[in-house]
Order: C-alpha cells, then sequence, then structure tokens
C-alpha cells in the first residue's frame, strides 16, 4: 500500500497491526483483542483525516498510484465482457490516452469515453500519462457521434492532468479539436453524463466535460489549471502549490456551491484507492440514476437545457 505524505498515523497503524499479526502467526499466542483493538484505531484515524482534507491533500488522493482509472470502472460498471474497445479517429491514429468503446448496464447500450493513465510506468508511457493528442480527442467525437447515430447515451470518465503540450499536438490542431468536442457535445441529440474520477485539468478535462449531468468524486479537482502551474504562474515557484490550491477553488464540494457541477458521488472513507469495489458501485448508481432520469427527455428539449446550462455559468460585467 502506498501512504500519502499526510497518512503517515494511518501507515505506522498499518504497521503494527503487520508485526502483531505476524507474531500471532509464529507463536501461540493470542492477540486478538490487541489486533481488533488497532483495527478500530486505524478505522477511526482514517475517517478522522478524510473528514478534514484540505484543497491540496484532495489534490494528492486524486492522483494516487493506487487510485482505479477509466478502464477499471468501466470493467465493473458494465455487465460482464460486454465491453467492447473501439480505436482510432479515422485521420491519424488511435490515441492510447483517450479510450471508448461500447458496454451495457443492466442490459442498456452505453458508449464509454475517457482518459486512460496507466497502473505502472510502462503502461503510463504508452498511456501518455492520460494526456491525450488531438487525435484522441477526435476519436473521443466520433465515437459520440456514433452513439449519437444509434441513440445509444455517452459517459464520460474524465481523468487527465491536461491535453498533451507537445509541440506535434499543436501542430495537428490541439485547440481547434478541443473546441470542435464542445460544439458538437452541446449539441449531442443523446443524454450524456460525465463524471470526474481523478484530475480534471484545463481543456483537456473539458473536451469530453459537457455533459446533461457533470459529477465529481468526492477527492477530485476540476479546474483550468494545475495548482503547482497556477503556483509557477503567480509566484515563480511549485512551492506555494497549497496556497493556490486553496484559492482556486476546485475541489468536488467548491464546484457543488459554485453550480458547475450537478452532484458529488460520495467515496470510501480512506479514498477510492483504499475501496476500488464501492467506488465503482457508487459512480454506477449515480449513472444510472441519471441515465433513467435523462431517458423520456425530448432530444431538442434536452440539447436546449444543455446549452442553457453552460451559457448561464460564471459572471461577467459588460464595460
Amino acid at each position: 500500500m502506498v501512504y500519502l505524505d499526510f497518512e503517515q498515523p494511518i501507515a505506522e497503524l498499518n504497521e503494527q497491526l503487520e508485526k502483531i499479526k505476524e507474531v500471532q502467526t509464529k507463536g501461540d499466542v493470542d492477540v486478538s483483542t490487541t489486533i481488533k483493538d488497532i483495527e478500530k484505531q486505524i478505522a477511526v484515524k482514517t475517517k478522522e483525516i478524510y473528514e478534514n482534507l484540505s484543497a491540496w491533500q484532495q489534490v494528492q488522493v486524486s492522483r494516487h498510484p493506487q487510485r482505479p482509472y477509466t478502464l477499471g470502472y468501466i470493467d465493473h460498471i458494465t455487465d460482464d465482457n460486454s465491453f467492447i474497445e473501439l480505436h482510432g479517429d479515422r485521420n491519424v491514429g488511435d490515441d492510447k490516452a483517450m479510450v471508448g468503446g461500447m458496454g451495457s448496464i443492466n442490459g442498456e447500450s452505453v458508449m464509454f469515453i475517457g482518459q486512460q493513465k496507466g497502473i505502472n510506468t510502462k503502461m503510463r508511457q504508452y498511456r501518455n500519462f492520460g494526456m491525450p493528442n488531438p487525435e484522441g480527442y477526435r476519436k473521443a467525437l466520433r465515437l459520440m457521434k456514433m452513439a449519437e447515430k444509434f441513440n445509444i447515451p455517452v459517459v464520460c470518465l474524465i481523468d487527465t492532468p491536461g491535453a498533451f503540450p507537445g509541440l506535434e499536438a499543436e501542430e495537428r490542431g490541439q485547440g481547434e479539436a478541443i473546441a470542435r468536442n464542445l460544439i458538437e457535445m452541446a449539441q449531442l441529440k443523446v443524454s450524456l453524463v460525465c463524471v470526474v474520477i481523478g484530475e480534471g485539468a484545463s481543456g483537456g478535462a473539458l473536451g469530453i466535460g459537457m455533459g446533461d449531468k457533470v459529477f465529481m468524486m468526492e477527492n477530485t479537482w476540476y479546474s483550468v489549471i494545475s495548482p503547482e502551474n497556477c503556483s509557477t504562474i503567480l509566484w515563480r515557484s511549485w512551492d506555494h502549490k497549497e496556497e493556490a490550491a486553496e484559492k482556486m477553488k476546485l475541489t468536488s464540494q467548491d464546484m457543488l456551491e459554485l453550480g458547475l457541477i450537478d452532484g458529488v458521488i460520495k467515496e470510501p472513507v480512506g479514498g477510492a484507492h483504499a475501496d476500488p469495489e464501492k467506488a465503482f458501485e457508487n459512480v454506477k448508481n449515480a449513472i444510472i440514476d441519471s441515465l433513467n432520469e435523462l431517458r423520456d427527455i425530448e432530444p431538442q428539449k434536452r440539447v436546449a437545457t444543455r446549452i442553457k446550462k453552460f451559457s448561464s455559468m460564471g459572471h461577467y460585467e459588460e464595460a
């Protein structure tokens, strides 16, 4: 188990627990009472820590290396062996950072799209650390239009540190690809549900984030820029990333209070990485409830409501 810096009290208790269990295994000493006591302490300490996370700590949890990723959610949300991944943008190639395909939930066909970071160093390189190129966003749009053709709802799972910022991505039209997705998603005639399951950074997240329902998991963040990069711009150093995270109002609760998302999906105590099965279940229930709510709405009304929703976000004054 990987522990974050603020989780050290939990790590120390778990270390004690392992030592006590080792004593029990090697000898005939009855330490069951001690084990139960330490397990209770771990549960209490974990709840105490996770009920009082700062914005920066929530950013850290969203990046936890053992946190489940998009394909993990899809595999557990969909009916057994129903997911079929689809590849390519039919123009440049297949972006491994953006995954998508058809699956079913309780027998209903759904088009799934999302960024995939990779579960180890080799896979992270293969997936470009979850940073899509323009062809990734064009693949996502191709799958959305396919879903629209067959009247199949779309579910987008967002988890990216941002769209890939390389020169080759800009040469192939990174900005245009994301902008195209926004205008097309605004007018998509089928139901569209988006869930931030990890990091929701910049246009890289927004490029698949314009939905009828937009949710964030409890320990995720959604913002135009990461706290580190914000700190670098304002203070010329990463040293103020914690202060930046607080000021940016990027947590799920901040987003809900600002009216930029429709709901927060609770995570197990200790974060999604502590109990992935429970996290999968919570996300699945939110998706099912949303699809049921959106199913009987007329396409024209759905599109008009979606456009009005995003158009009314933010405040401005005309000089």
